[in-house]
C-alpha cells in the first residue's frame, strides 16, 4: 500500500476542530494554509458550547466551502443549557454554515456537569435534530448505555450523524453501527497502548461508515513522527495512514471513502 504524499492525492475531509480552544484560537489562518498544502479541503469548526458554536458559524461564514459548523452544547458544558441558550442554538442551526447539531451526548468520566443535566441538554438537541433535518455530532464516554437508550428512538425515526471520536471497542461499534450511526476515527487508532481496543473495532466498521477527524488540539497521531505543538488538521493523513495499514487498503482509498462519507451525511460541496 502507498503512503506516499502525491500532487494528485485525493482530498481530504476533518469533521472535527476546536478551533476555539486555548491552543489553537490565534492561529486559525496558519492552520488553514498549512491543512490547505496537506490536502485537507474542508473542515468542520466543532461547536461545543454556544460561545464556541457562534465563533464556529462566523469562521465558516470567513472560509465558505471550506470551512463548516456544528452548534451544539457539549455535556462538560450542559449545566449551560437553558430554554435561552436552546432559542439561541434553534437560531444557529438554521444557518447554512451550520452543516450538524452537537457536539452534544454524554460524558460520565468527569461529570462537569450532572448526569442529569447531561441527559436534559442532549434530550433537547435530540429533538432539535429531528425536527430540523440535520445530522448530530455525538460525543459518548463512559456513558455508552445511556446514550444508546437515548438516541435508539431518535435514530430509528431517520435521524443521522458520526460518534465522534470514537473510542471504543467492537461491541461498542457494532451497537452504533446497527443503529444507523456513523463512526468519527482520530488519532487514537495510533496510540498503541491505549488504542487497542479501537484498533480491533476498526477492523470489522465498514469503509462506507468510517470519518476521518484530528479532534485537535487533541490526541496527535503518534505514527506522525518528531513535532511540535498541538495536533491540527494538517495531521489528518496520518489517521488514514493507520486505517490502511489496520485494513490493508490503500491510504488514497481510505481517505476517498472517508471523505465522500463525510460529505454525504453532511451535504458538504464536492471537490
Amino acid at each position: 500500500m502507498s503512503t506516499h504524499f502525491m500532487d494528485d492525492r485525493p482530498a481530504l475531509v476533518d469533521i472535527g476542530v476546536n478551533f476555539h480552544s486555548a491552543q489553537l484560537v490565534s492561529q486559525t489562518a496558519a492552520l488553514l494554509a498549512r491543512a490547505k498544502a496537506a490536502g485537507v479541503a474542508q473542515i468542520m469548526a466543532t461547536g461545543t458550547s454556544l460561545t464556541s458554536s457562534r465563533l464556529a458559524v462566523e469562521l465558516a461564514k470567513a472560509n465558505p466551502q471550506v470551512v463548516f459548523a456544528t452548534a451544539g452544547i457539549h455535556p462538560h458544558d450542559a449545566k449551560s443549557h437553558d430554554p435561552s441558550a436552546q432559542r439561541a442554538l434553534i437560531e444557529l442551526w438554521k444557518s447554512p454554515q451550520v452543516v450538524a447539531v452537537g457536539e452534544c451526548g454524554l460524558d460520565y468520566n468527569r461529570n462537569f456537569s450532572t448526569p442529569q443535566a447531561q441527559r436534559h441538554a442532549f434530550d433537547q438537541q435530540l429533538s432539535a435534530a429531528a425536527e430540523i433535518g440535520k445530522p448530530l455530532f455525538l460525543h459518548c464516554r463512559d456513558a455508552f448505555a445511556d446514550f444508546h437508550d437515548m438516541l435508539a428512538p431518535v435514530v430509528a425515526d431517520g435521524v443521522r450523524g458520526v460518534v465522534h471520536c470514537f473510542t471504543g471497542d467492537h461491541a461498542e461499534a457494532q451497537a452504533f453501527l446497527e443503529m444507523g450511526l456513523d463512526i468519527g476515527i482520530t488519532g487514537w487508532v495510533t496510540d498503541l497502548q491505549r488504542g487497542q481496543a479501537l484498533r480491533a473495532a476498526v477492523k470489522a466498521i465498514p469503509l462506507d461508515r468510517l470519518h476521518l477527524e484530528t479532534d485537535a488540539p487533541y490526541l496527535a497521531p503518534k505514527n506522525a513522527g518528531a513535532r511540535r505543538g498541538p495536533n491540527e488538521p494538517a495531521h489528518l493523513r496520518w489517521i488514514a495512514v493507520a486505517l490502511a495499514a489496520l485494513l490493508d487498503r490503500d491510504v488514497d482509498e481510505i481517505i476517498r471513502a472517508c471523505s465522500a462519507n463525510s460529505r454525504r451525511m453532511f451535504a458538504l460541496p464536492g471537490p
